[in-house]
């Protein structure tokens, strides 16, 4: 049976790591490692990199920008504040360089290809720690949440998915019919959605109520 062979635009700091991952990855039946007149054709990006700059950051978000959405950094330290910032630009796989052995590379590939993302587990406890920290310090005081969504926006979509109407949602809240009103539009407008039915479905997608 042949493998689908994922195709990999490699970019690293410099040609000693590149040819480094190169020599590991070519080898191996499910990856195939293209060229950089190629980048058209990557499913995957895979960066190697000392440590996370704005540099990094920006070649990262042009990558997205160019049409390759699955991105994945391998570095060797990382503080921090780079694991939201990589988040934020849409990195789906993270990897140490010390443990970037040739099966964990293709792993993570693999993983980043089908949309799955993979942090090790370490990390991925900073992340949430980082992540809680901005919420508590920067959403947190000004009613907001990651989603974007107010904490008063929440509670009404839920009372909405209730099936409760205007009048309903304003008493249950002590709110007046004006400021649900209000509320709902601004819901609909910001996220570009079409009525509150829409904003419902909206909010159950994303985990919200």
């Amino acid at each position: 049976m042949l493998i689908s062979r994922i195709p990999v635009y490699l970019h690293a700091v410099d040609p000693i790591s590149h040819a480094g991952v190169a020599g590991q990855l070519r080898p191996r039946p499910e990856i195939q490692i293209l060229g950089e007149a190629e980048l058209d054709l990557a499913k995957v990006a895979l960066m190697v990199v000392d440590t996370v700059d704005d540099e990094v950051l920006r070649l990262l978000r042009s990558l997205r920008c160019g049409g390759v959405h699955q991105l994945v950094v391998v570095a060797r330290q990382l503080a921090d504040s780079d694991l939201v910032s990589l988040v934020e630009v849409g990195v789906g796989g993270l990897i140490r360089r010390s443990e970037a052995t040739s099966d964990r590379l293709v792993s993570v590939i693999m993983s980043a290809a089908a949309g799955e993302g993979v942090i090790p587990p370490d990390l991925l406890g900073r992340l949430l720690s980082q992540v809680g920290q901005v919420q508590r310090q920067v959403l947190g005081p000004r009613g907001l949440t990651f989603s974007g969504l107010a904490e008063r926006e929440i509670q009404v979509l839920k009372l909405v998915a209730d099936g409760l109407d205007t009048a309903e949602i304003a008493l249950k809240l002590s709110y007046s019919q004006r400021t649900v009103k209000n509320v709902l539009h601004d819901i609909t407008s910001r996220l570009h959605l079409r009525n509150r039915s829409h904003a419902v479905a909206y909010a159950l997608r994303h985990g919200l109520i």
